[in-house]
């Protein structure tokens, strides 16, 4: 509880529960809703922490299973937070502007961040680019940037990402409709403004803050870097249980090829065996190497 008490401080002086003017309001916030004050309405932190730690836990789970989680916030005051926040944990991000068919439309997409590398790889290799002239060089540099600048926080997504992180629901209202579109899981910072219920998990907050953007991107930033850290310490236990199971596998092998050996020994340096001869009765052979009838011609 001392927790929540000591996280809810952080998100007090964040100003996290400052929402927006009483006459902006959405009704379906009014369960997030503490009080108005000065024609202000005031978000219930108590709900706030409850819905961060629930949105934080998927997203831990959601990384812990390795797949990818999409950071979107193209509002000038969330754009720079969300993208270090998003290349901390090596997750997507779009923090430009969203392109209509980003998700909907993604193989399109892939081809226009395949073409955005393909002109990266002709400016680094062979010497910069010397075989092109200094106009065209000039322009695909520009090309690039300006594909880089919209594009380069995809450009490792090779496939649709199994969820959504969202600053402002209502400013990013298409990239959360093409999410539901595609059935993807929508994870969002709800103002008093917007409807939560369009998110799969929402967090009552102010979205518009620099501070209480960052402290609330931070918060499940560090879940997402807890469930990778999981991950990868179960793919090492994994590793080093197969390591064993080998080296266990090695020692059986090797004591079974030794006894074998220790057995064959017996065979080839002990007394020779009994030689079965005709009518039945069984005796050593004679030395010599003849028979008992041998000397008679």
């Amino acid at each position: 509880m001392e927790n929540n008490t000591s996280l809810q401080q952080q998100l007090l002086e964040a100003g996290v529960h400052f929402g927006h003017l009483k006459k902006k309001w959405n009704p379906k916030m009014l369960p997030y809703i503490f009080a108005e004050k000065k024609g202000i309405h005031i978000i219930d932190l108590n709900k706030t922490v409850d819905h961060l730690q629930e949105t934080a836990a998927a997203l831990k789970q959601i990384a812990k299973s390795g797949k990818k989680i999409m950071f979107v916030a193209t509002k000038k005051q969330a754009k720079e937070i969300v993208s270090e926040c998003a290349k901390k944990v090596n997750m997507p991000y779009a923090t430009e502007r969203w392109l209509g068919g980003m998700l909907t439309n993604f193989n399109t997409v892939r081809k226009s961040v395949k073409k955005m590398q393909s002109i990266e790889k002709l400016l680094t290799e062979g010497g910069g680019g010397e075989s092109l002239t200094k106009k065209e060089r000039l322009t695909l540099s520009r090309d690039r940037d300006k594909m880089e600048k919209v594009l380069g926080g995809i450009a490792q997504l090779g496939r649709l990402p199994a969820a959504l992180f969202l600053v402002d629901i209502g400013h990013e209202h298409i990239a959360l409709a093409e999410a539901k579109r595609l059935g993807i899981t929508t994870f969002g910072m709800v103002d008093t403004n917007c409807d939560p219920n369009k998110v799969d998990f929402s967090i009552p907050a102010n979205d518009d803050a620099t501070k209480s953007i960052a402290i609330i991107t931070n918060y499940i930033t560090a879940a997402i870097a807890e469930g990778l850290a999981e991950r990868q310490a179960a793919k090492d236990d994994d590793v080093e249980e197969v390591d064993n199971e080998n080296e266990k596998k090695a020692a059986r092998i090797q004591a079974e090829a030794e006894a074998e050996a220790a057995r064959g020994g017996k065979v080839h340096g002990g007394n020779q065996p009994k030689r079965r001869v005709p009518g039945g009765a069984s005796r050593r052979p004679a030395p010599g190497g003849g028979g008992g009838q041998g000397g008679r011609r």
